[in-house]
């Protein structure tokens, strides 16, 4: 699996597929490798193979909680959640350690006062001891199935406690990531940005991006229903091609300052080269990254037939669905009301930035006029793309093709406004940062920044 997961790394996805399908023909009943396979189908977002290969894992060693985790944690992507949440509960029975399983089970559906897992959870708990990768799991799934039976401060008091044992074990400063940002703003400057080249109505890439949390699965589940556009998921590709294309770079303020001033179409057509080895589907394809909003003027410098889609929700809300989300990689700025204040800042800045150096250059969705309005918004977001109207947009919840992001869950169901003005519940808890945010008179209640 070492070939195909460099070849994956270097893009080269046709070298990468064959490779794979090498190794599952050759190796089909053994599960190391189909549990291989199903890890590298699930990078490339081909979800359907990875559920081919994680059963294939499974049948080839029935007792394996291993093989049970990963078919139930790839089902959820495909939409089978009746069957991942018996697999999860499998794990759980058999490997009660496997403290990640927990939390993955309690996303799976709302708690009722009839159906829950609180006393098991509380009880697991209790087992563990102070084993803090308990306490983090544990505390995040308690959390979540608290505040679907509407206890609040306790759903809280075990959030907090979670979050602050995960913030305490990484070594992060956010302070980092507020200066790269402005580092970002200086080397993009409007005068750099004035060479951005004219943009062109030729069918390209749409960019979903914007905070985490923020709105960006739903608004991606909304374009990739329309027959004209195909979502490849949350990719990593554009910021690959830029570390490709500045391999002799060695740290972050060289490589910002590097990227300004490299051959922007050469960056441009490296990002396509892997892209269009992903999908050969005709008309248009989202890349749905959340934080490409870092590389906005490097976008519109490299891609002139890219289409920018910022999606953009109030700040209390944002803030609160990233403090409660227990994420496997990145975002190590949401484990900390402190953390997300000041990142929070520094990312409305950058944007700030970007609207006023690159006018008219994305189309800017608002998460909380979007659920209460779906139609007017969708509409309007495909005129300002220049892409004609389709009604599959208004159902997103009837869109078969797989998700796999933290909302891959919610994003299932019809659209709707109950997530808005959710962080009131915690208003006391939350005061901290919204005395944070308010200083830097950012709007708690809307998306604009």
């Amino acid at each position: 699996m070492t070939t195909v997961r460099l070849a994956m790394q270097a893009g080269q996805y046709l070298a990468a597929n064959e490779a794979i399908e090498r190794i599952e023909a050759e190796h089909y009943t053994d599960e190391e490798a189909m549990l291989g396979i199903g890890e590298c189908r699930t990078h490339l977002g081909q979800h359907v193979l990875a559920e081919r290969a994680c059963r294939a894992a499974l049948k080839a060693t029935p007792n394996s909680t291993r093989a049970a985790y990963a078919l139930a944690s790839v089902l959820v992507a495909t939409g089978d959640i009746d069957e991942a949440d018996t697999l999860y509960s499998r794990v759980i029975a058999e490997s009660p350690r496997d403290w990640d399983a927990w939390t993955n089970r309690s996303t799976l559906r709302t708690a009722t006062p009839e159906r829950n897992h609180v006393s098991a959870i509380q009880q697991a708990l209790r087992a563990a001891g102070n084993n803090p990768d308990a306490t983090v799991a544990l505390g995040y799934a308690l959390a979540k199935e608290f505040e679907d039976l509407g206890e609040f401060d306790a759903a809280f008091t075990h959030l907090a406690n979670a979050a602050q044992i995960r913030r305490s074990r990484m070594a992060y400063k956010v302070d980092a990531d507020v200066r790269t940002m402005a580092a970002i703003a200086d080397a993009f400057c409007v005068k750099r940005l004035a060479k951005t080249p004219l943009t062109v109505d030729e069918k390209g890439p749409i960019f979903v991006l914007g905070l985490p949390r923020s709105g960006t699965t739903l608004v991606d589940r909304i374009l990739a229903s329309h027959a004209d556009i195909t979502s490849l998921g949350e990719l990593q590709d554009f910021p690959l091609a830029l570390m490709q294309t500045n391999s002799d770079v060695s740290d972050k303020t060289s490589l910002i300052n590097n990227s300004a001033q490299m051959d922007h179409a050469h960056l441009g057509s490296e990002y396509l080269r892997r892209i269009n080895g992903l999908s050969v589907a005709p008309g248009f394809v989202i890349d749905k990254a959340p934080l490409n909003f870092l590389y906005i003027g490097l976008i519109a410098l490299a891609l002139p037939n890219a289409r920018i889609v910022h999606v953009r929700r109030g700040a209390m809300d944002s803030s609160y669905a990233m403090f409660k989300s227990l994420f496997r990689m990145g975002y190590p700025f949401s484990y900390s009301l402190t953390d997300l204040a000041a990142y929070r800042i520094a990312y409305a800045d950058l944007m700030a930035h970007w609207r006023h150096a690159l006018p008219n250059r994305m189309v800017e969705i608002d998460y909380e006029r979007l659920v209460r309005n779906p139609e007017d918004e969708t509409r309007r977001t495909l005129n300002e793309l220049g892409i004609r109207w389709d009604e599959a947009c208004l159902s997103p919840h009837r869109n078969a093709s797989p998700v796999a992001t933290a909302s891959a869950v919610q994003v299932r169901a019809p659209i709707h406004d109950r997530s808005v003005g959710l962080w009131r519940k915690y208003e006391q808890h939350l005061a901290p940062l919204a005395a944070a945010l308010t200083a830097a008179n950012i709007s708690l209640e809307t998306g604009g920044t």
